[in-house]
């Protein structure tokens, strides 16, 4: 489980910043559990973090089980969305991507998912209602578009792959307007202490060249203590 501290840290960094800092923990370039392409933020400022809630969703066609079949689903998945560990993230994959048009997030779902306690939403899909979405859930989705479509629920608490990534039910996910990351669980126990020290290296040269100008000799030595300092 998280501590407070790195939990509080990791609501306060954006998510280059936990991408670096795995590879800093690693010792090694490479990792690569991470969203590709241009999300889309509702909430720019804020970074969510949290244990993944999934499920995957349909809305270009109608659902072609009986009513009730779908009515008991939808209402097993928010009851699923209601328990687990906190903070959670549902993290939603919409089975009509590339040609997905059912916003899932609009006024309605943020308000009930945040009243589970959920610290936000990351989602291959659709989201809309952009002045009316509650503060402090924040959504990350891959479009924003006016209707909800046929959407429906399909399953819940199965693997789902958003944006390219692949997620885990209960995996730790970090999200904001960058996209999101998967935080490897051997990484936990050390992410703290390798956010430290990325923001040392990184200190090397922002003192060196931030606000001021800087002659290349001034650079190259800046540059190698900036290397010296994440080895």
């Amino acid at each position: 489980m998280l501590s407070d501290s790195l939990l509080d840290l990791l609501k306060r960094v954006d998510t280059p910043t936990v991408c670096n800092a795995i590879e800093v923990a690693q010792g090694k370039r490479g990792f690569d559990d991470f969203t590709r392409g241009t999300m889309q933020c509702s909430a720019p400022g804020q970074a969510m973090v949290g244990y993944a809630r999934t499920a995957r969703i349909q809305a270009v066609n109608p659902p072609s089980e009986p009513a009730d079949v779908i009515k008991a689903r939808r209402m097993a998945y928010y009851k699923y969305m209601s328990q687990g560990p906190r903070p959670g993230i549902a993290v939603v994959q919409d089975m009509d991507v590339p040609n997905a048009i059912g916003a899932y997030w609009g006024e309605v779902n943020t308000n009930i998912h945040k009243a589970f306690g959920l610290a936000g939403a990351l989602t291959d899909g659709v989201m809309r209602d952009l002045g009316d979405l509650p503060d402090g859930f924040p959504v990350v989705a891959g479009s924003i578009g006016p209707s909800h479509g046929f959407v429906h629920v399909i399953d819940y608490d199965q693997p789902v792959t958003v944006m390219g990534m692949h997620v885990a039910p209960g995996a730790l996910v970090h999200a904001d307007r960058h996209g999101a990351v998967v935080i490897p669980d051997d990484v936990i126990p050390v992410l703290e202490a390798a956010i430290a020290q990325l923001f040392n290296s990184e200190k090397v040269v922002f003192d060196a060249v931030k606000g001021k100008r800087i002659d290349f000799a001034g650079f190259e030595a800046a540059w190698a203590a900036f290397e010296a300092s994440r080895t």
